[in-house]
């Protein structure tokens, strides 16, 4: 699991500053050795080594790509430029920028390094249809031959052009990803919607579209039988959902948002709350 290539090894000490767990030390010949107990495999010390000294997991440094320096300029371009996007053309998208999409979400970062998100993807677009026609069915029928509360509350604003046809819920994008969580997982919260983050920044680098569709992921919360379709494995729940394809639509230039609070935090004495006030607080934040 981890091997030291000593004649490359310059006992600088940077993969055991770095580990977080403490699970990596120098033994008698100063040597990294590792306590495999303590380790939960993030690979900190692969990527951290300057010569490239240390194998761990079963991977080889050779085996990683070399990390360059990035323009910042067109990093922020990309995420000043990112659009929700409802207009997508009737075909696939390339097998070639599909499998990059999937690679990439080896790559996210999870909470204490799980790793176990689940991604079901809908590539191909007959899938889709069915996928699609299924679903609508089943919302059409909620909100009018057998009206179901919860459904009809949940869609509210959209009933008069879901009736009228309109593709509300999918907008006529030909595929979508759900991302789903173990239940156990000690993120479970966050993991899902950072890992969706990456992928429609990567997808937008590829000049396509995306939309976060919360109103899908709803229907699969309410209907079982969609997740048995997406092949959503036992134990974990489905977060949400993301559509995407090649857009039929193009923005010319970036919108221009209000701004949001942001404050820099200055020294100043911490206030004192009564236990009453630090138990109207906790509610406060579970909200």
């Amino acid at each position: 699991m981890f091997e030291i290539d000593e004649s490359k090894c310059i006992h600088c000490g940077q993969c055991i500053r770095d580990c977080s767990v403490k699970a990596l030390k120098f033994n008698d010949k100063q040597m990294p050795e590792i306590d495999e107990k303590k380790c939960f495999k993030c690979q900190h010390c692969l990527a951290v080594c300057p010569v490239g000294a240390l194998s761990v997991c079963d991977k080889r440094p050779e085996n990683s790509d070399r990390i360059y320096s990035q323009d910042s300029e067109m990093i922020l371009n990309l995420i000043k430029s990112r659009r929700s996007v409802r207009h997508y053309k009737k075909e696939n998208v390339s097998q070639e920028k599909l499998q990059k999409l999937k690679d990439m979400l080896n790559y996210v970062p999870t909470g204490v390094n799980f790793h176990k998100l689940h991604f079901a993807f809908i590539d191909d677009i007959s899938v889709m249809n069915e996928f699609r026609d299924h679903v609508n069915g089943k919302i059409k029928e909620a909100l009018t031959t057998k009206p179901v509360k919860v459904i009809a509350k949940k869609l509210s604003r959209y009933t008069k052009a879901f009736l009228d046809g309109e593709d509300i819920l999918f907008r006529g994008a030909p595929h979508m990803v759900v991302v789903s969580a173990p239940f156990n997982a000690p993120c479970k919260s966050v993991d899902p919607f950072i890992a969706l983050s990456y992928f429609e920044l990567y997808a937008q680098s590829m000049n396509l579209g995306t939309c976060w569709c919360g109103l899908v992921e709803f229907c699969i919360l309410m209907m079982p039988e969609l997740s048995d379709y997406l092949n959503i494995p036992q134990g974990y729940k489905p977060s949400y959902v993301m559509l995407f394809g090649e857009p039929d639509i193009k923005f010319a230039r970036t919108i221009q948002p209000e701004p949001f609070m942001i404050e820099s935090v200055k020294s100043k004495e911490f206030k004192k709350f009564t236990f009453v006030d630090k138990i109207k607080s906790y509610f406060s934040n579970l909200k």
